[in-house]
């Protein structure tokens, strides 16, 4: 089961592969003082490999996380879920909360009201809200799709859909889109959203519906179905149409037996 599950989840962070040699591409800045020679024979842009892509490097922790969960997965790896739990419950035997139920949406929460406050976003509101829907998308399907794939007993057995843990997905998924539209701003507000949804997976262990093997998937899964939402948008909606450099379109009365109006196209070369 663990060797099948591994696959299904390799899969999962695999399955945009061939989009990595698109996103490695890159073009230099146009010279517009020189923009008709080429001294040096060489042409501008140079493909990068694969493994420097973009879709690589946003991969790499998402990987890393979700490959532990497999890992650990059903009592494997050097510290075993039943290991993790016993631990908890040493530090917080009767603790229980419905706290997780309401910190899932903390980090769209401040999503809200720091765009609310005027702090600029990466992206425009619409197309913000594009990336939320296609991110929700991908995380959900994913989770429902592993947990009735492998049918993992929760700690309390109350069912058989604990791995992955979707309460941890969605937070994390939330914090890595706060993180990605205000990091050139400050870096705090994603280590807000970070530090809430770290909160949503602890505590669903300390309430005994996941073990940690569940949690630390779906950080993963909720990290990557949000770096593969902003990977694949491009950005197109909620923008005006922009004219090449140097044309312009003017109305213009055109005289003559009938008459009309009509729209003219002019376009002058820049210098």
């Amino acid at each position: 089961m663990r060797a099948y599950l591994t696959t299904t989840l390799a899969a999962l962070l695999l399955w945009a592969a061939p989009l990595s040699r698109v996103s490695a591409q890159v073009t230099a800045p146009a010279d517009t003082l020189h923009k008709y020679e080429n001294t040096g024979g060489v042409s501008a842009a140079t493909p990068k490999p694969w493994y420097r892509g973009k879709l690589v490097k946003a991969s790499i922790v998402p990987a890393l996380l979700i490959g532990y969960g497999a890992y650990t997965f059903d009592g494997g790896g050097f510290y075993t879920n039943q290991q993790a739990n016993r631990d908890i419950h040493r530090l917080f035997p009767t603790y229980r909360t419905k706290a997780d139920d309401v910190l899932i949406f903390v980090p769209y929460l401040e999503l809200a009201a720091v765009t609310l406050a005027g702090v600029e976003s990466r992206d425009d509101r619409l197309n913000m809200g594009l990336i939320i829907l296609k991110s929700e998308a991908l995380m959900l399907t994913s989770v429902f799709a592993i947990k009735n794939l492998s049918r993992e007993t929760r700690p309390d057995g109350s069912d058989n859909l604990s791995f992955p843990s979707g309460h941890t997905a969605q937070a994390f998924l939330a914090a890595s889109i706060v993180h990605t539209e205000f990091r050139d701003k400050s870096q705090w507000y994603g280590v807000g959203a970070y530090a809430v949804a770290t909160s949503v997976a602890a505590l669903r262990m300390i309430n005994t519906k996941h073990w940690q093997s569940d949690v630390v998937a779906g950080a993963g899964i909720g990290i990557l179905s949000a770096h593969l939402a902003y990977l694949s948008h491009r950005n197109r909606w909620g923008r005006k149409p922009r004219l090449l450099d140097g044309s312009s379109f003017s109305p213009m009365w055109q005289p003559g037996t009938s008459g009309g109006m009509g729209l003219t196209f002019t376009w002058r070369p820049t210098k």
